[in-house]
């Protein structure tokens, strides 16, 4: 039986650990006799569906709070004091588990240098172990991620411990080797690898549309503000919209996502019922379905719901977060200039500019959906089994 442990960077949102569980998923179906074991702090691990074969250890939760800048999410003790307690748990996963491969999620030497001890522990002793960086398309500005991961040695990380670097992202549309000046050692093990595709598991657009009422001669919008923690002023407008300038024709089914805070949840919850065309809820786990049961899609820009939305080439307006960190920006700024969906900045978001948008996307002849790599999971299991077979 061959050992994955897989890091998860967890600090906000459920993007990373929603991004991580695909891949894990994906190599679990193909690779025999594997076994996967997570490490990670997400709040929501527990709610989500995890594959057969795959295990967690929870680590205690961080939340971010600015560029760079963490705490705890529930315990009392000092941001110090949890970080060592999350290296000491994950040296002793590392140490105990012996994986043949280390997966790691976006952060060379994980939260605040957390897995600095564990990679030492692996060159030291187990050395055969393998090593993967795994790099979403965009991490941040370049001048942002330039400056980090000089600071924090993320580059000599890279060329010390890693023997692969594969970004699930395409080279035309955002370049991390040359935008991140990745040094010629790192440059050379990096790999692109396209984008996630998602599917639904049935086609079930009929269904999903009768059991949420909507009639034939109606259009449905699918509001999305992902894990929720800052998705309040997106769904609050769209509202704002809705009854500033309600139209028969259109039904919106809204999904705040677990994260959103109880007040603002609530608030939201009671707006949305004094419409009879508005639907609410808090968390989907058939979003996929959803998804492709609506005609439109109104969203913020993270990763997983970008490639939701390519996969199924559906109309959207996405309204990307611009801070604190320009990830979501600079990915739906290059791909709405390439034709993917409709960009609305958050600076630009009101009612009227939402209504405005959204009539023109509905009203829209079909557009011709441009190509796009989305083979990212065929591609990262290929290079895990490889290294797997050569450890």
């Amino acid at each position: 039986m061959k050992k994955l442990l897989v890091y998860s960077h967890d600090t906000y949102g459920l993007g990373n650990i929603r991004r991580m569980l695909a891949i894990c998923q994906h190599l679990l179906e193909v690779i025999p006799d594997l076994s996967i074991l997570l490490v990670t702090g997400s709040p929501v691990i527990h709610s989500l569906r995890l594959p057969a074969l795959l295990d967690y250890i929870k680590l205690p939760c961080l939340t971010r709070t600015g560029r760079g800048e963490y705490r705890t999410k529930y315990l009392s003790a000092s941001l110090e004091d949890a970080i060592q307690l999350r290296s000491d748990l994950i040296l002793t996963t590392v140490a105990n588990f012996k994986p043949d491969l280390l997966l790691v999620d976006k952060k060379p030497f994980g939260v605040k240098g957390e897995l600095a001890a564990a990679l030492s522990y692996l060159e030291s002793n187990q050395s055969e172990t393998k090593q993967v960086l795994i790099l979403r398309d965009i991490l941040d500005s370049p001048e942002t991620i330039r400056s980090n991961w000089q600071r924090n040695g993320h580059y000599e990380a890279v060329e010390r411990f890693y023997d692969s670097v594969l970004v699930l992202g395409e080279r035309k549309i955002f370049d991390p080797v040359r935008e991140y000046a990745f040094p010629p050692p790192v440059a050379g093990k990096t790999e692109f690898c396209g984008y996630i595709r998602k599917e639904p598991e049935r086609q079930m657009r009929a269904e999903t549309r009768a059991r949420l009422e909507v009639r034939d001669d109606q259009k449905l919008v699918l509001v999305t503000s992902g894990g929720g923690e800052d998705g309040y002023h997106l769904l609050e407008t769209y509202l704002a919209a809705c009854q500033a300038s309600p139209v028969e024709q259109i039904k919106s089914l809204l999904v705040c996502g677990p994260e959103m805070p109880e007040a603002q949840r609530k608030q939201l919850q009671q707006q949305a019922a004094a419409d009879s065309r508005v639907l609410f809820c808090e968390f989907a786990g058939d979003m996929l379905s959803l998804m492709a049961a609506s005609d439109v899609i109104v969203s913020m820009g993270g990763y997983n719901t970008v490639c939701e939305i390519l996969s199924l080439k559906k109309p959207a307006i996405v309204v990307p977060r611009a801070q604190p960190t320009e990830e979501q920006w600079i990915r739906a700024d290059r791909m709405s200039r390439l034709g993917y969906f409709n960009m609305l900045h958050p600076d630009d978001l009101t009612p009227q500019r939402l209504r405005s948008e959204l009539l023109e996307v509905l009203t829209r002849h079909q557009r011709t959906f441009p190509d796009i790599n989305l083979n990212a999971l065929p591609v990262v299991t290929a290079r895990v089994e490889l290294l797997l077979n050569h450890r």
